[in-house]
């Protein structure tokens, strides 16, 4: 299969994991059989929006979620590099980065204040 497919099913994987499912059990929620969640996470499957509809509702997640970070603008401007840095991270490390960076712009605004 293509290298977007092996992608995309890695960050099915992905999602999935972070939500403590099994293939299994996302199978039930999105209504599709085991079998096709394990070749769909190995890009071993073409998938249909559709399909994608019911991988992302049996994620709980949205479609732009789902393809986050599976085809990011590298080394476009900094934003798309931030990004590129914070796919390959746990949610724990995004949700620090959102912490030190909201830590920095309240800091800002209050020097505005002086």
């Amino acid at each position: 299969m293509s290298e977007l497919s092996q992608r995309l099913g890695e960050r099915i994987r992905i999602l999935r994991k972070q939500r403590g499912l099994s293939q299994e059990k996302l199978g039930e929620q999105a209504g599709l059989h085991t079998n096709y969640i394990g070749q769909m996470e190995r890009g071993e499957k073409n998938l249909t929006i559709g399909t994608l509809e019911k991988v992302a509702s049996g994620l709980g997640v949205s479609l732009e979620e789902v393809f986050r970070y599976v085809d990011p603008a590298v080394g476009e401007d900094k934003i798309s590099e931030i990004t590129h840095l914070l796919s390959v991270r746990p949610s724990e490390d995004h949700e620090m980065v959102l912490r030190v960076i909201t830590a920095i712009l309240e800091w800002e605004q209050s020097k505005k204040h002086f």
